[in-house]
């Protein structure tokens, strides 16, 4: 007769399950992706370590769940600070609250941030951080297509466009994540950008990138 799983066994299970990605959450965002092990995993999860190899056969396969839970968790948080501008404001506005908050997510947690956006790992984790980024890029393509709709940018592939912004804000927040440069003087500049780049007709006086940034905060 074959085994048949209880609930309460499938429930232990589950809970053994939560207790190492939890572990594996808290020790990436204290040590990022280098400094973590499987053992130390265990350790922090109060399990043996033969465990959770049993539900993660490897290092990758382990963090690999890490990432993608971390990338719902921003994807969802940046997507709500952008619908909410947009219902407020305008596409526009929405596209700078969506920069302005993935930047400040990222600094508030910047060893996590750096193991997402550019930390050497291991090819599966890889393979979440390119749909992290496919996740980003959608969001501003569809922001970039109401601008468009709506007259507050000129034509423009919103995909290409996504794509760039995406690009942009996870090279220029290595500076202050690696470099421990001016955060908010780079936020500010972040948003200049975007805002040149969709070609945003605001403030059209502006002769300097942060009277463009300053004008574009609610």
């Amino acid at each position: 007769m074959a085994y048949r799983q209880t609930p309460a066994v499938k429930a232990r299970l589950d809970e053994t399950k939560r207790a190492i990605v939890t572990a594996a959450t808290e020790l990436i965002h204290d040590h990022g992706y280098a400094g973590c092990s499987m053992a130390r995993v265990a350790e922090r999860a109060g399990v043996a370590t033969g465990t959770t190899y049993r539900f993660f056969p490897s290092k990758g396969e382990l963090f690999a769940e890490v990432f993608r839970k971390a990338v719902a968790r921003e994807v969802a948080a940046v997507t709500e600070a952008g619908n909410r501008a947009f219902a407020q404001q305008s596409p526009h506005e929405a596209a700078i609250a969506a920069v302005r908050t993935f930047c400040h997510r990222a600094l508030k947690s910047p060893r996590l941030a750096y193991a997402l956006l550019a930390e050497p790992v291991d090819p599966l984790v890889d393979a979440e951080r390119l749909v992290f980024r496919a996740a980003f890029t959608d969001l501003f393509a569809t922001v970039v297509e109401a601008g468009i709709a709506r007259g507050e940018f000129p034509r423009q592939d919103p995909k290409i466009s996504g794509a760039a912004i995406v690009g942009a804000i996870n090279d220029v927040l290595l500076a202050p994540l690696v470099q421990h440069a001016d955060p908010a003087a780079t936020i500010a500049e972040l948003e200049a950008f975007v805002s040149r780049a969709l070609g945003a007709t605001i403030n059209p006086g502006a002769t300097n990138p942060g009277e463009v940034a300053d004008h574009a905060h609610p």
